[in-house]
């Protein structure tokens, strides 16, 4: 897919998934962001970037951890998740915090303003990544710190078949390429050609626990990066796309419940001082 028109998909796409994204996905993330942040060490006092933020999750964590003398940034594609991390960011009443729409791969943000970058789960929507890091990088201070975490492998994510059964149904590729960061030492490689260095890999295994199958279809196609697909779906393909997946995961039904298992894939890496 043109890098012009994936840019829009993912744009509307999560807009549409914003309202479910916290219900459907804070649990199933919380061990690879919370991960992701201990490996990063953020101090107080510190300036902190989260690129592709979402709804704040791990944007309001590093906020507390910076604590008042620190100054946090959450940055997403997506108005609709920005707004929606404005508001938790005030119902949590942390003042050290602000969010902005803003493409990952051309970040308004000057030279060496960041102690710390942050992109949980949202790389792997970027159509060009490379760009993305080298981006953080430029807005990193030096002897600063990068810390990702993406999918890991696609054969450990149970989930995977998700975006076969959505192509099937639509013109276009949808996330082509999505798993190809978490393959082997890819994206560690990209960190070290962005100019990091120090960079080091975790694989941290993880399960999706779904309550029932309307809960895991709501989670694959409504809350999360095929929400645009999904919108525009009549009541006969949804049907069709909700009976593939369930099939896809069925080995990890348990009673009513599934238990679906992934890998995470966490990369840290500093920039030269």
């Amino acid at each position: 897919m043109e890098p012009r028109l994936q840019r829009r998909v993912q744009r509307y796409g999560w807009d549409l998934a914003a309202d479910d994204y916290e219900t459907l996905w804070q649990a199933q993330l919380a061990d690879a962001q919370t991960r992701m942040l201990a490996r990063v060490a953020l101090q107080p006092g510190e300036h902190v970037l989260d690129v592709a933020c979402g709804t704040g999750l791990v944007t309001l964590q590093a906020a507390r951890a910076a604590g008042p003398p620190g100054r946090v940034i959450g940055v997403d594609l997506s108005g609709r998740m920005v707004q929606a991390a404005e508001q938790r960011a005030r119902a949590s009443a942390l003042h050290n915090v602000r969010f902005d729409r803003m493409d990952a791969e051309q970040l308004a943000l000057a030279d060496a303003s960041s102690d710390v970058v942050l992109c949980a789960l949202g790389l792997m929507y970027i159509p060009e990544p490379e760009q993305a890091v080298r981006e953080m990088v430029r807005v990193l201070r030096p002897g600063g710190r990068v810390g990702l975490a993406v999918w890991g492998e696609r054969e450990r994510c149970g989930w995977w078949p998700l975006f076969s059964i959505v192509d099937a149904e639509v013109s276009s590729e949808v996330c082509p390429l999505f798993f190809r960061l978490g393959q082997a030492d890819t994206l560690t490689g990209l960190c070290a050609d962005a100019g990091l260095v120090n960079v080091r890999r975790e694989r941290l295994p993880g399960t999706l626990q779904y309550a029932d199958g309307e809960e895991a279809c709501r989670a694959a196609f409504a809350g999360g990066p095929v929400a645009l697909a999904w919108s525009r779906f009549g009541d006969a393909a949804r049907a069709r796309a909700c009976a593939r997946y369930l099939d896809a995961i069925a080995p990890w039904r348990s009673g009513s419940g599934y238990a679906v298992p992934v890998e995470f894939l966490i990369v840290t890496g500093c920039k030269p001082s």
